[in-house]
């Protein structure tokens, strides 16, 4: 089989869609015509989607917080976890974090992060994330 030219017809019939829609039978899609509500994806999917996540995230902290360059890699996966999983846009409310992680505060930094609503809302995870941060060692 051309999977290639399967795959132009597709473009054509189906479209490229990069948001998840309802399609006329109501199941849940994206891309060219993934059924998510019956297929899902696949676990090597998964981790292919995240790592495109993690470099994103990596050049949203870049592009916003001049200093992350400075930190070690275990610092900065720290803050990859945490604006991860709440967005850039909620991640540089944490303006006393960051302004004591600027100056180097690891320790400073670290009680910030735990002292929000964030970090009464994922439990461990901020204890892990905050830690791995204010030490410097993977958690």
């Amino acid at each position: 089989m051309d999977r290639e030219r399967v795959q132009e017809q597709l473009i054509r019939d189906e479209d490229i869609r990069l948001k998840p829609y309802t399609d006329t039978v109501g199941k849940l899609t994206i891309g060219i015509g993934r059924n998510l509500t019956d297929f899902g994806i696949t676990q090597s999917e998964a981790i292919y989607l995240n790592f495109n996540d993690i470099a994103r995230t990596d050049l949203d902290l870049r592009a916003r917080l001049p200093w992350y360059d400075t930190l070690d890699p275990v610092r900065q996966a720290a803050m990859v976890n945490m604006c991860f999983n709440m967005g850039i846009t909620r991640f540089m409310k944490f303006r006393k974090a960051w302004a004591k992680a600027a100056a180097g505060d690891f320790d400073g930094a670290s009680v910030e992060m735990l002292d929000s609503l964030w970090a009464d809302q994922v439990g461990d995870r901020a204890l892990r994330v905050a830690d791995q941060y204010r030490t410097g060692v993977w958690r």
